[in-house]
């Protein structure tokens, strides 16, 4: 019975490295979005992450050209950004080489959160 419980042990401590060196990839991949100023206009800034530099990526199903190799980057006008999202949208897909991740999108950039006043309390 000894053998069975190390069998079990190995098989348990194979399967716990495995989701710890899978997992960092993962988080590594996964687009981010920040927006800037662009001149008169504000801009959508998307960076993320490719294992082959020559990959391609999409926005919304749009082909883009992407900047930067590994670690890539994109500048877009926030309303090409509107054009190409469902109204109110919170997140974009982002396709990497054929693989699809949701990005977050900052808060109020689709118009859906007009604060005139914003009241925090302590409590």
């Amino acid at each position: 019975m000894i053998d069975g419980h190390k069998h079990a042990a190995h098989l348990a401590l194979g399967l716990a490295l495995a989701v710890a060196v899978a997992s960092p990839a993962v988080a590594a991949s996964a687009p981010k979005t920040r927006l800037i100023d662009c001149g008169a206009q504000s801009c959508l800034v998307i960076t993320g992450h490719r294992d082959d530099s020559s990959s391609k990526v999409s926005i919304n199903g749009h082909e883009i050209t992407a900047q930067g190799g590994h670690r890539w980057n994109v500048r877009m006008p926030v309303d090409t950004v509107r054009g190409w999202s469902a109204p109110y949208a919170r997140t974009i897909t982002v396709s990497v080489a054929g693989a699809s991740n949701e990005a977050k999108l900052p808060i109020g950039m689709m118009g859906h959160a007009n604060l005139a006043m914003l009241v925090v309390r302590v409590k």
